[in-house]
């Protein structure tokens, strides 16, 4: 018989772990909203699935998108000044979440996934895993559902350390050679331009990480879609003048009314297991490995840490009972790879090192120090590396 597995979210982390683990165990996805109310909702969050991530995506046999706009280069500006466009080893892409999640799970359901619509409290954990072999705790920002333990060597920061306003927008051209445009305001925040498929078609994601109480930090009080679309369009014309240069007026507007968010949380890691009733829970994605986003690693760790859970489950497929030791091993074939992306993105907040800015202005030199750095994308260890020379590094 096969053993029972519940997975608690929809996201990124739950939805690759439904199609990893769907042929060896019984999987229930326990989902809160619908379907139909995550497509006709608000925008979930930026989102850029770099090479790695979807070639996993591919080895699990996850939906394709054909059709997104292909993402092959990092543009980097710093101040006012354009340094350089480094490119990825492969080819990213961004699909709105509104469009690709319930699509993933309307395909799991026909692929004999069982899915439970409802919210799971803290209260009805007790419940599951009592029902279940295992509980998976996905449930990302909103969570955890369990008192994972807080990692204080990797949680430095006791409040936000960015304020993020994201909007999906038509009437942008998009920046050329394709790729992200990233522009880096020196003790003031951030931009992100990312070209993204749809339902309603291509558009163009701004995304600002606003230094709390900085010049960026102009969204306080929005509250209406004409309003937030009004403050990004004077926003772009005073501090991004590239892409200013690139937005048709007659044209530019949110490519929908729920096509904007604005939000700000503590970055925090967890250790993503414990025992609860006796029984093992462990978690996966922004649920205990919640990072700013300024490095777009977001998507990216929950589907590298939920490929380290699958391998982790199926080594111990045949063990009678999971215990301890299973979530042990998790922790250890991830939180190497945490901690690097931890570390790099936590550094990404605060004044970039010399040694950093050096090597910014040297890929304004050399196209090949420019593509080490679109690796860091790909490969945060990478990243992690150049920011931290002596640190002790575990592959």
């Amino acid at each position: 018989m096969k053993k029972q597995i519940a997975i608690v979210g929809n996201g990124t982390a739950g939805l690759q772990l439904g199609y990893s683990l769907k042929q060896e165990f019984d999987v229930t996805l326990f989902h809160h909203p619908t379907a139909d109310e995550i497509q006709n909702g608000r925008i979930l969050s930026t989102q850029v699935h770099f090479p790695p991530t979807r070639e996993r995506e591919e080895r699990f046999a996850m939906p394709k998108w054909e059709s997104a706009p292909p993402i092959r280069n990092i543009h980097v500006t710093i101040g006012d000044k354009k340094l350089f466009i480094g490119k990825l080893y492969g080819t990213a892409s961004s699909v709105d979440q509104r469009w690709a999640f319930p699509h993933a799970m309307r395909d799991l359901e026909k692929q004999g996934v069982s899915l439970r619509e409802g919210r799971v409290s803290q209260a009805d954990v007790t419940r599951l895993v009592n029902e279940f072999n295992l509980v998976i705790d996905a449930t990302g920002k909103s969570g955890p559902l369990a008192p994972f333990p807080i990692d204080n060597k990797l949680s430095p920061f006791d409040k936000p350390q960015r304020k993020c306003i994201v909007g999906y927008f038509k009437g942008v051209d998009p920046v050329y050679p394709a790729g992200i445009s990233i522009t880096v305001l020196p003790g003031v925040g951030e931009m992100f331009e990312i070209s993204a498929l749809t339902e309603n078609g291509l558009v163009t994601i701004l995304f600002i990480e606003a230094v709390p109480n900085g010049d960026l930090d102009a969204f306080k009080g929005v509250k209406s879609t004409d309003v937030f679309a009004e403050r990004i369009a004077d926003t772009v014309r005073l501090f991004f003048p590239d892409i200013h240069r690139r937005i048709d007026g007659r044209k530019f507007a949110l490519v929908d009314e729920k096509a904007w968010l604005q939000t700000a949380f503590t970055p925090v890691i967890r250790r993503p297991y414990l025992i609860l009733d006796g029984k093992l829970i462990v978690s996966c994605g922004d649920s205990v490995f919640l990072n700013d986003p300024i490095t777009g690693q977001g998507c990216n760790t929950a589907s590298f840490c939920a490929e380290k859970l699958y391998e982790t489950l199926m080594d111990y497929r045949q063990s009678s009972n999971w215990d301890e030791r299973l979530g042990e091993d998790y922790w250890n074939r991830t939180r190497p790879y945490i901690q690097a992306v931890t570390e790099w993105t936590n550094a990404m907040m605060g004044p970039l090192p010399e040694s950093i800015i050096q090597t910014f202005l040297q890929g304004a030199e050399d196209q090949s120090v420019a593509d080490q750095v679109a690796a860091w994308f790909n490969d945060p260890r990478k990243a992690h590396a150049a920011f931290f020379p002596d640190a002790v590094r575990h592959e």
